[in-house]
């Protein structure tokens, strides 16, 4: 059936559509800086790409941004990469996170809810995030950190994150992190690039109701990061600060007036790296002002989030979406950090962080709806869930199994917000809409400002066919460089060789005849069959509906007498024997529900599915052990959550040899 014609899962009240944000804001552009007042949000948009740079000056003025120096303009330079944006205009980002906090009559409130497997919720009020900034910020001066000085996290989500990287800010200096599940040599594959001279790093975390001490890697750090001037501990765990180091107490304990740094609107405020599965990560710098722009058009207009909301997100500290929950507090919303593991003590634990703190907008990943749906959690029946408006998705694609389950067991009036970007700007290209309909298996509508398109190989437009994500203007979060690129060559060849000037992301979409978008998975793992490309995604959908199932990976293999080899690996239920009986509902799923190309040429178990650090699917690696690369030359070790795993796919190639 053609997308476009499906009727929708979920419409949002007329009353809900007068209420949002976005509703508001567009008749404020129309009456000020000729926004269409009539169309909805297609006019809306429609407007926001042709009208970049007079789209981007509503959104500053109505956010209320502050410049301490003035721009000269909005967008000096379009083009990509390089564009320019509000050239001679100075601000600082961490100023507008804590803007709250100067407010006498919400100072008291929550800007901070932290929550660990003990599920007993812990406040954070503006007034005392701020001070802590405060006093950090003079603390990290005094050790002579300056505006560009990178400073790194070795930290889990919790408080004295989000105080660290706000601090870092203030002073105009640059944030990186990592999570502590890390490994030494993932961490410093990161962190030896950008060569921080601060190091917070905690002496260990708890996951899965147990702690696990990491004294011992951040010793390893720290003789492996010769550039550091301090470091300081978090003793989440309870232990003394090493020798040398200082405590997390007494660099915060100061009553001092925040300082914030005004600094170009292109200045770096963090280093984010991406997954880094073939070689050293890449070190995406953003800016500042970007970051700023970017997160309160999505935050404040697209997640409707503000005063009242309670925002929360599965992530940690090693994944951008951790970045984008510390970016609710420049809409005045108070964010929800849990530290810990997805699914402890039971599937339904999210569920129950959303109960225990009122969370109005619920993140989590696809791949946790899809265990709840597996494991036949019921979060509407077992937990009060009558604050939140919204379940959002990212991290993959959401099946239109996940989107039917979230309708029937955690509410028939939720707004579903299936939502897809990328590290590399921290953001969404295409998501969540409160005034649009969402139909299943459908992102909502591209982002504002965004001129997303899917092109064929030839650079056209394509509507309801498949083509690569392109977008074809500049967006203020888009990386301003890489870290150690001096001639941008790499920042160029990794999004811009394919279609010269356009930003080409790796995704196959489908954008419909109504403007909703659906992804198939990475362009550079895509499967081509007889001439027939398919993305990964719309296989794992399929079989992964089978209870047999518990995870999938499907590789399509060029070998060198022109054939095309396409196994499925299948990670087991406890129990699940791999038969001749399974071997053939496997077949006759993706038969019927895809379509005979799809189905594989062997299906083969394994004992686990490799991932990447931030969970995400390994194909490409995975591709090139088929083909018959060394394993040091497919993969970089430390980007793997379990490197043993990825030895079975090296033996089988040396087999089939």
């Amino acid at each position: 059936m053609n997308p476009s014609n499906a009727a929708p899962l979920w419409q949002p009240s007329q009353e809900r559509i007068d209420g949002a944000r976005i509703t508001r804001f567009q008749a404020w552009a129309a009456e000020r800086y000729g926004a269409p007042a009539d169309g909805g949000y297609a006019a809306l948009h429609r407007w926001s790409v042709e009208e970049l740079a007079t789209f981007w000056q509503a959104v500053a003025d109505w956010f209320d941004i502050r410049f301490t120096t003035p721009y000269e303009s909005v967008l000096a330079d379009r083009s990509m990469p390089g564009a320019q944006w509000f050239p001679g205009a100075s601000v600082n980002y961490a100023e507008h996170a804590l803007r709250t906090a100067t407010d006498p009559a919400r100072a008291p409130e929550p800007a901070l809810l932290h929550v660990d497997e003990r599920q007993d919720p812990r406040t954070v009020s503006w007034s005392e995030l701020r001070r802590q900034v405060g006093a950090l910020a003079a603390e990290l001066r005094a050790l002579g950190v300056r505006p560009g000085d990178r400073v790194s996290g070795y930290l889990p989500n919790i408080p004295e994150a989000v105080t660290a990287l706000l601090a870092t800010a203030a002073v105009g200096a640059v944030w990186t992190s990592c999570a502590p599940d890390f490994g030494a040599r993932s961490v410093l594959d990161r962190f030896q690039q950008v060569e921080p001279v601060v190091l917070f790093a905690v002496d260990g975390y708890r996951y899965g109701g147990k702690s696990h001490d990491r004294r011992d890697t951040v010793t390893e750090l720290r003789a492996e990061l010769p550039t550091l001037r301090a470091v300081i501990h978090v003793p989440l765990l309870g232990t003394p600060a090493p020798d040398g180091a200082l405590d997390w107490s007494a660099v915060t304990s100061g009553d001092t007036e925040p300082v914030f740094e005004q600094v170009p609107f292109d200045h770096p405020l963090w280093v984010l790296y991406s997954s880094g599965t073939t070689g050293l990560p890449k070190a995406i710098v953003q800016s500042q002002g970007g970051i700023l722009m970017e997160h309160l058009k999505q935050l404040g207009l697209h997640c409707d989030l503000g005063p009242g909301d309670r925002f929360f997100w599965y992530t940690s500290t090693g994944w951008m979406m951790w970045n984008f929950l510390v970016s609710g507090l420049l809409t005045g919303t108070t964010i929800v950090l849990y530290d810990g593991s997805p699914g402890h003590p039971g599937t339904d634990a999210q569920w129950r962080i959303a109960e225990r703190t009122g969370t109005t907008l619920f993140g989590t990943s696809a791949a946790y709806v899809m265990a709840c749906r597996k494991a036949g959690v019921q979060p509407a029946r077992d937990h009060d869930l009558s604050r939140v408006k919204c379940v959002a998705t990212t991290g993959s694609p959401l099946p239109p199994d996940g989107f039917r389950w979230l309708h029937e067991a955690a509410g028939k009036d939720l707004w579903i917000a299936s939502v897809s970007g990328g590290t590399d700007v921290c953001s969404c290209f295409a998501g969540a809409v409160p005034t649009l309909p969402v139909h299943i298996g459908e992102l909502q509508a591209a982002c504002l400002g965004t001129d997303l398109q899917a092109w064929d190989p030839q650079g056209r437009p394509l509507i309801d066919e498949v083509g690569e994500l392109v977008v074809t203007n500049p967006m203020p979060s888009m990386p301003v460089r890489f870290w150690n690129d001096p001639d941008g060559s790499r920042y160029s060849g990794s999004y811009f060789e394919t279609y010269p000037g356009v930003w080409r992301h790796g995704d196959w979409i489908t954008i419909t005849g109504h403007g909703s978008v659906i992804i198939h998975g990475r362009s550079d793992s895509t499967l081509n069959r007889q001439g027939v490309r398919m993305g990964s995604a719309d296989i794992y959908e399929a079989v992964e509906r089978l209870p047999e199932i518990r995870e999938s990976l499907v590789i399509g293999v060029e070998e060198p007498d022109g054939g095309y080899w396409m196994p499925l690996f299948v990670h087991l239920a406890p129990g699940t024997p791999l038969d001749d009986g399974l071997r053939l509902r496997i077949k006759q799923t993706i038969r019927e529900q895809l379509s005979p190309r799809h189905v594989p040429d062997d299906i083969i178990e394994v004992p686990a599915i490799p991932h990447t650090l931030t969970g995400k699917r390994i194909e490409v690696p995975v591709k090139r052990l088929l083909q018959g690369a060394a394993l040091d030359k497919a993969v970089n070790p430390g980007s793997v959550d379990n490197l043993e795993l990825l030895h079975f796919y090296e033996k089988l190639a040396r087999d089939r040899g």
